[in-house]
């Protein structure tokens, strides 16, 4: 009597232990508004118990699926609005976990030597095992699962495995206790399965991973060198400020050499003077300082290699992108034009920049001919060389970043860049 007592119990607090695994790796937090578990629990007890008394426990163990695994799912998905396939791979899960109480329950058993220390020790078990599973494997569990589809189907495909074989060869069948060869080696098939698709898997996201962090620091390197040149270029502009206050002083020994009658030496200094002040003054393009030292500094790059080059531009003095993601974008964009622009012929030799503000948007055009064959694959141009492309994907990155999107286009000899970033409110 004793013994049927302590069975019931253990079934119950199996039910309880289950379902606050189910939760818990859902990602449902225990909260006062959620006492509605608690009345689950105590709703599903109630049935259980019914059906004990009604049919037996081994018949109330073959519609557990019905009567419990199915509530479950269905209470995860419609009362919580958990995504359907992580409320059923949790709940294959904690089937799975139970396992863990069960064997502790039947080597507590074995040692005792009797069927009530077997219910006992799994009682007990049951406490531990939450414990641990919900401070050293829930959190790692969720996180997986939230990650794709694709992890949670992979994650759930032994838990399901495991569940449907347990109720086929022990519950509804007594295959696996009459030792048929095939469900002997069914569950050590599947692990070795699931063990190398792991293995591979796992090697093709460490190569991902690798690759991103590699492209990450050459990220941070276009970053890191945007900043420097700006650097360079705010110098240039102190040089020029500084040239322009010392102009006095220019015109006092330009004076001296006209006093002096000497002209010739007045025209080579004076030649000088103004090739040196028009190499470190930036040409005024906009209202951003930022954008005008770029601009100004490439445009002199595109002059000394023979290249026409237009702008319109028309931005504010404040941008929703940082000084150094504006160098970084525009050096980038504008070092690929020039770039491609160099071998052409004198009358393909030009490269095109408009920049405006429109509907709350910052949009960059960047126009330039090539030749050759530009590949776009997932929407950026394939390098010829390895270890180039980096600027077109920190341009990318850039704009991603801010909620924006960068187009890149190769048409009938013509390579566009488009940039539309939101502005900041």
């Amino acid at each position: 009597m004793i013994t049927t007592l302590i069975e019931l119990i253990r079934f119950g607090f199996s039910l309880l232990f289950g379902v606050a695994l189910s939760v818990c790796f859902a990602g449902i937090e225990y909260t006062r508004k959620n006492k509605s578990i608690g009345f689950f629990c105590l709703i599903l007890l109630i049935v259980q118990a019914s059906y004990w008394w009604l049919f037996g426990i081994d018949f109330t163990a073959k519609l557990y699926p019905l009567i419990a695994h199915l509530p479950m799912i269905l209470f995860l998905i419609i009362y919580f609005k958990r995504p359907w396939l992580i409320s059923i791979v949790s709940v294959f899960f904690a089937y799975l976990y139970c396992q863990v109480p069960r064997w502790i329950g039947i080597i507590g058993g074995t040692i005792l030597g009797s069927r009530l220390s077997e219910h006992i020790c799994y009682i007990a078990a049951v406490f531990l095992a939450y414990y641990l599973f919900k401070i050293y494997v829930a959190d790692t569990l969720r996180e997986l699962v939230d990650k794709s589809a694709k992890s949670c189907i992979l994650l759930g495909t032994v838990p399901m495995l495991y569940y449907l074989f347990d109720y086929i060869t022990t519950i509804y069948t007594d295959l696996l206790y009459r030792g048929v060869n095939g469900a002997v080696q069914f569950i050590p098939s599947v692990f070795s399965i699931v063990y190398f698709v792991f293995i591979i898997l796992y090697y093709v996201e460490m190569q991902k991973q690798i690759c991103a962090n590699r492209e990450r620091d050459m990220l941070a390197a276009q970053l890191h060198s945007a900043h420097s040149e700006l650097v360079s270029l705010r110098q240039m502009q102190n040089v020029a400020a500084t040239y322009r206050h010392d102009m006095r002083h220019h015109f006092a020994i330009l004076q001296g050499m006209v006093s002096e009658g000497n002209i010739d030496k007045f025209k080579t200094y004076l030649k000088t003077a103004q090739s040196d002040i028009d190499a470190i003054t930036p040409i005024r393009f906009c209202e951003n300082e930022t954008v005008n030292l770029i601009l100004s500094t490439f445009f002199t790059k595109a002059k000394q290699a023979g290249i026409t080059m237009t702008v319109d531009a028309k931005l504010p003095i404040s941008l929703p992108l940082s000084d150094t993601e504006l160098c970084s974008l525009l050096s980038n964009g504008l070092e690929n034009a020039i770039s491609a622009a160099t071998s052409l012929s004198s009358e393909f030799k030009v490269v095109s920049v408009k920049a405006t503000i429109h509907k709350n948007n910052l949009l960059i055009l960047i126009e330039n001919h090539y030749e050759g064959v530009i590949v776009i694959k997932d929407g950026l141009p394939q390098p010829s060389l390895e270890g180039h492309g980096y600027g077109t994907r920190s341009i990318s990155a850039i704009a991603d970043s801010h909620g924006g999107q960068a187009t890149f286009s190769a048409e009938d000899g013509l390579f566009t860049l488009k940039v539309k970033i939101p502005s900041k409110k």
